[in-house]
């Protein structure tokens, strides 16, 4: 890109820019101080493209950032190592996880066993849900759960809108379900326009897992 050159930016041209921004400022002000509101979140990372989980960790960093506590659930998850659990024992108790997962259906071919450890994923979930000192709880693919009917959908639901005040949940997956969708304060649709899967490449630490 080539650089400009403040000489060339005559004065008009800068006025112009500085009442444009200023009605754009205007604006985001106002915009701004309209929002009232503060609540804990119920949020929803789906869709077949790759981040849903890793957009999820992000805000609970972010949430550790401001000295909180984090809770972290895992539905399908839990045999394999991950960079990210490593990472997040730095923190000490502020963070609270429990891989619970068996792997996917695929893997344990043993649908009582996969009930039974969706099951006891929840039961800590609700748990974790009552804990005052939890600011941000992840419900990491919990949606995988639910698409294969493990847990309740409509008792899953009700429990989420029905958590203490305050609470940020974040549920992450694909295939959301549309009463959870609909429950949700914020559904984030992750795209998939190229995966490197497609070209052989094979799941590596520090992307993947």
């Amino acid at each position: 890109m080539a650089e400009i050159d403040d000489k060339t930016i005559d004065d008009r041209d800068a006025e112009r820019h500085r009442a444009k921004m200023a009605k754009r400022k205007a604006v985001q002000d106002a915009e701004v101080a309209g929002k009232t509101i503060e609540k804990g979140l119920l949020i929803v990372n789906t869709g077949p493209g790759k981040g849903k989980t890793t957009a999820a960790f992000g805000l609970a960093l972010r949430m550790l950032g401001y000295g909180k506590r984090v809770g972290v659930v895992q539905f399908i998850k839990g045999k394999w190592h991950t960079g990210e659990k490593d990472a997040f024992a730095a923190f000490g108790d502020r963070v609270v996880w429990h891989a619970m997962g068996e792997g996917f259906t695929w893997e344990t071919q043993d649908l009582k066993r996969d009930i039974a450890a969706a099951e006891a994923a929840w039961a800590k979930a609700i748990e974790l849900m009552t804990d005052p000192s939890i600011s941000l709880l992840v419900l990491d693919e919990l949606n995988i759960a639910l698409r294969y009917d493990y847990l309740d959908l409509e008792k899953v639901v009700a429990a989420l809108k029905a958590r203490r005040e305050g609470l940020h949940v974040v549920v992450t997956g694909r295939n959301a379900k549309p009463l959870l969708v609909e429950a949700a304060d914020l559904v984030t649709e992750m795209g998939l326009t190229k995966h490197h899967f497609s070209a052989g490449v094979k799941a590596q630490p520090g992307i993947e897992f």
